[in-house]
């Protein structure tokens, strides 16, 4: 059995797969719960989750947070500093959930693996996309591979939630990554504009808080966009007094629907010079990216680009797909299982895995 955890923004994701199973099993745990569970609790749910002993793991692939201090998969146990640059905390808000999963894991002393991801470091990136510091973190990598494993090796998608992180791979490598402070804004977070900076610049807010309130739910009023949900379920005068929350919404989602499409449409100026006349495929994921009308909406405007020539008889540039949130989880077991039955590279990553059994902390294990 192999076991993927994507530390995702607004909770980590588990995925089981046994050695020739193509379906998943999958479980999910807030990171504030994670927080406040002990190492021994956290592993405990895992095996009541799954019906399993840790034991009869195999091996673990872990993404936690930017992943920018290793640029290959590498063994979890032997990482230094979790696989981080620094110790600084990164874009975001920190909450300690991911941290706790992770030592967990280690403490266990089972066999795992630490996922990097997207930077200027990583060796498979087009020369190009190394000018920005970060591209994603380590779960976009298990989305990628996740479509990958598909049969699709020529590929753009987009993670929208909290977020936004659009991923590019040419055949079958990690092109090019735009990270979340760079471009497309996502519903909470978002890239700093000059208001933010000014901000920033008079000490109203830390760059952080910046990066933390650039998200479509706060550009177009939050307490709108609730109060526009809630007044759907209202009959009559509710459903009249909601009109300009409503407006809002619309405002805010067809706001996120275009900068989605143009991260991608930027991204497809990459992968044409890459791929030349590879079919691409696009695909959308995410709590936002899921939604089936969210995808006809990027679908519609990335059809705007292209002839019908192009879109319809040649088909270079398919429909836009979507897939589940628990892509990067998954992705992730497919990387343990095919790191354990000695696959070298991933996606044009090198797998720095000597395949040594960890038998665990003896210390740990009486306690546990």
């Amino acid at each position: 059995m192999f076991i993927g955890i994507d530390h995702g923004t607004t909770g980590i994701r588990f995925a089981l797969l046994s050695d020739g199973a193509s379906d998943a099993r999958i479980y999910e745990i807030s990171r504030e719960r994670a927080a406040s569970l002990r190492e021994r609790e956290i592993l405990r749910e895992i095996e009541r989750a799954f019906s399993v002993k840790l034991s009869d793991v195999k091996l673990v692939a872990v993404s936690y947070s930017m992943g920018d201090g290793i640029s290959k998969i590498t063994d979890l146990h032997a990482a230094k500093n979790r696989g981080l640059r620094e110790e600084v905390a990164a874009a975001g808000l920190k909450v300690g959930g991911g941290t706790r999963v992770f030592d967990a894991i280690k403490s266990s002393g089972v066999p795992a693996v630490l996922i990097p991801g997207i930077h200027a470091d990583l060796h498979s990136l087009d020369r190009r996309m190394r000018f920005f510091s970060h591209g994603a973190s380590p779960e976009k990598v298990g989305i990628a591979y996740y479509i990958f494993k598909k049969g699709f090796k020529d590929f753009i998608f987009s993670d929208v939630s909290s977020n936004t992180v659009s991923v590019a791979v040419a055949g079958g490598e990690i092109a090019g990554a735009i990270d979340a402070c760079i471009f497309a804004p996502g519903l909470i977070q978002g890239p700093l504009d000059l208001q933010l900076l000014r901000d920033v610049q008079k000490g109203l807010l830390s760059a952080n808080e910046a990066f933390s309130s650039a998200g479509v739910l706060r550009k177009f009023g939050f307490q709108r966009l609730i109060a526009a949900e809630t007044q759907k379920q209202k009959e009559g005068r509710g459903r009249r007094k909601a009109g300009g929350a409503a407006e809002g919404v619309s405002d805010a989602f067809e706001a996120l629907a275009l900068f989605v499409a143009m991260e991608i449409s930027a991204l497809l100026v990459l992968l044409r010079d890459l791929a030349s006349t590879a079919k691409i495929h696009i695909f959308l994921t995410g709590s936002v990216g899921e939604s089936e009308k969210f995808r006809r909406s990027v679908d519609d405007l990335l059809r705007k680009l292209f002839s019908c020539d192009e879109a319809c008889k040649d088909e270079r540039i398919l429909e836009v797909q979507t897939l589940t949130r628990h892509s990067a989880a998954i992705g992730c077991a497919e990387i343990a299982r095919d790191v354990f039955n000695g696959q070298k590279r991933i996606l044009g990553i090198e797998v720095d895995w000597k395949g040594r059994k960890v038998l665990g902390n003896d210390a740990y294990r009486k306690e546990y």
